[in-house]
């Protein structure tokens, strides 16, 4: 049963060989359980539990979920029912997936989803399995159904469509259907080609939809699922900035315990609520170390000195590490190589660091949601690492500090909100996203010197034109990019061989997708000129207008 997504922003995702699904989650989880940074029993999280199987619209589901102010985590198919040790679910949602159900080796729900207790909706392939292992059947349709579709009410009581009309427009994807529902099921609607199209049990506590109500080519496919959450969960809908700031303190006290911790600081956003939240929960017991690895954006490193120790009031050690970056990424071109070399230094220096403080157990980062998933691939699935993360990926097997993330389920609007919550300032919270490894990979090939004065000179200019047109605070990253490549121009009469650089400016809600965003050309054309007239070793700039899939926000 293929899953063909529709051709909108919020709906795209990475695909194909360059995929990371999001049950690589699972293993994340599992790691965190067996460091036992899991609460206690008595303080478990209420959540919506999303099982993948391979869907192109999983993460859609969760930001729906989270949208209601309910917590949710994705999980692979074949999790084991220990997430019910671990969490308070509420409820279970069987994701869509490109497998037939009756076809052999196709992925199956775990047996604990139908014996848990909880309300459980499928979505498409979710449904079908639903079907599939309790005692109905399906089979092949004799019409694939793609696209839109209008389903129609064939009943009373639908809570699903409490609150909607009786024909509800929705996005079909699928091309099995079912022809006997299980026992104890009734149909609750349906459309031209799928009499099946939404069914339940007789206790209203099991359902499944066959169309996808994640994407916005569903208009009120928001509605269902909240009806799903609220109606039939019971979920309060507490899980809001206030509540995620007063729990990720008790945890990180619980974690933490008496002992120390240093904070990796970039002066982003991510890195700066993180140190927020564990100064609120602990104190002096933090330590701020911020690292000018050299490969930072112009007058970035005397920003964040006085932006941490006039707004957090935080213990803040500052070290120029510019010559050991340097030194590690000589004649370094491989992005990957770049991006672990960059993660060896730095935990080598906070290590050093550690020592000299005395007694420092742990090492705060920022890591968020998106990082992590472009960073580890799953074994239950055939997904590939996008690029590893200095703070993920790129980090050493070995290290003398454990690790202390309270983002690390985030995603970065929510990252935000969090840091409304602590009272930080605009300026810190709305800023662009910085890649932890800066401006080495915004430089293709090795990094020098001379490429990061170019560059920074160069990002300098995208950064203040875009601001002087009001248009910072509304796209998610705005940058430059130095190509490897050298191209002749004509400049005052004269033959020139320098530089291309490239203009990146994408449009997304989290970073997983993302859109290129259309910048207007007096915006654009003001920039190129600036680049030519006032770097010299530019003569020509170029505007990249790839979106995410099938490219990436940063060109390394």
């Amino acid at each position: 049963m293929t899953e063909n997504p529709p051709n909108d922003e919020s709906s795209r995702r990475v695909s194909t060989s360059d995929d990371i699904e999001v049950g690589t989650y699972l293993e994340i989880a599992q790691a965190d359980r067996v460091s036992g940074n899991n609460p206690p029993v008595d303080e478990r999280m209420k959540t919506i539990v999303i099982i993948d199987f391979g869907s192109q619209y999983s993460r859609l589901i969760a930001r729906r979920v989270r949208e209601s102010n309910t917590f949710c985590e994705v999980i692979a198919h074949d999790a084991g029912r220990e997430i019910l040790d671990d969490q308070d679910v509420i409820g279970v949602i069987l994701s869509g997936g490109p497998n037939s159900v009756y076809d052999e080796n196709s992925p199956l729900a775990p047996t604990w989803v139908f014996d848990a207790g909880v309300p459980v909706l499928g979505i498409c392939y979710g449904m079908q399995l639903i079907a599939h292992q309790l005692g109905g059947k399906v089979e092949p349709g004799t019409e694939r159904e793609y696209g839109h579709a209008v389903v129609h009410k064939d009943g009373p009581d639908n809570i699903l469509f409490d609150g909607l009309e009786n024909e509800v427009p929705v996005w079909m994807s699928h091309g099995d259907r079912i022809e006997v529902l299980p026992p104890g099921f009734r149909s609750m609607a349906y459309t031209e080609n799928s009499p099946l199209a939404v069914m339940g049990n007789e206790e209203g506590t099991m359902f499944g939809i066959q169309f996808h109500p994640e994407v916005v080519h569903t208009p009120q496919g928001a509605e269902i699922l909240k009806n799903f959450v609220f109606g039939v969960c019971k979920a309060v809908g507490d899980w809001t900035p206030a509540n995620f700031v007063s729990d990720s303190v008790a945890r990180i006290r619980e974690q933490v315990g008496d002992g120390k911790v240093i904070c990796a600081l970039s002066g982003g956003v991510d890195s700066t609520v993180a140190a927020a939240l564990i100064h609120r929960a602990i104190g002096d017991r933090l330590t701020c170390i911020f690292v000018d690895n050299g490969l930072m954006r112009k007058g970035e490193a005397d920003r964040v000195q006085n932006v941490f120790a006039a707004q957090l009031g935080v213990n803040l050690i500052f070290i120029d590490g510019t010559e050991r970056f340097l030194s590690v990424l000589k004649d370094v071109s491989d992005p990957e190589i770049k991006r672990k070399a960059i993660g060896a230094e730095f935990i080598k220096i906070f290590d050093e660091v550690a020592t000299e403080i005395g007694e420092v157990d742990y090492l705060a980062q920022g890591t968020v949601y998106p990082d992590v998933i472009e960073s580890i691939s799953t074994t239950s699935s055939a997904s590939h690492v996008i690029k590893s993360h200095h703070n993920v990926g790129g980090l050493p097997d070995h290290m003398d500090l454990a690790l202390v993330e309270p983002l690390r389920y985030m995603f970065k609007d929510e990252v935000r909100q969090a840091g409304r919550e602590l009272g930080l300032t605009p300026q810190s919270v709305n800023r662009q996203p910085f890649p932890g490894p800066g401006l080495a990979i915004r430089i293709m090939g090795d990094v020098t010197h001379e490429k990061l004065e170019i560059l920074r000179e160069v990002d300098w200019i995208v950064i203040d034109e875009i601001k002087n047109d009001g248009l910072y605070d509304k796209l998610w990253q705005s940058f430059a990019v130095l190509t490897n490549t050298r191209t002749v121009g004509v400049m005052g009469d004269k033959r020139t061989y320098q530089y291309v650089v490239a203009i990146r400016a994408v449009t997304s809600d989290d970073a997983m997708t993302a859109d290129w965003a259309r910048l207007p050309y007096d915006t654009l054309a003001r920039i190129s000129n600036r680049i030519v007239n006032e770097v010299d070793e530019v003569n020509r700039v170029v505007l990249d207008i790839t979106s995410k899939p099938p490219g990436t926000i940063e060109w390394e």
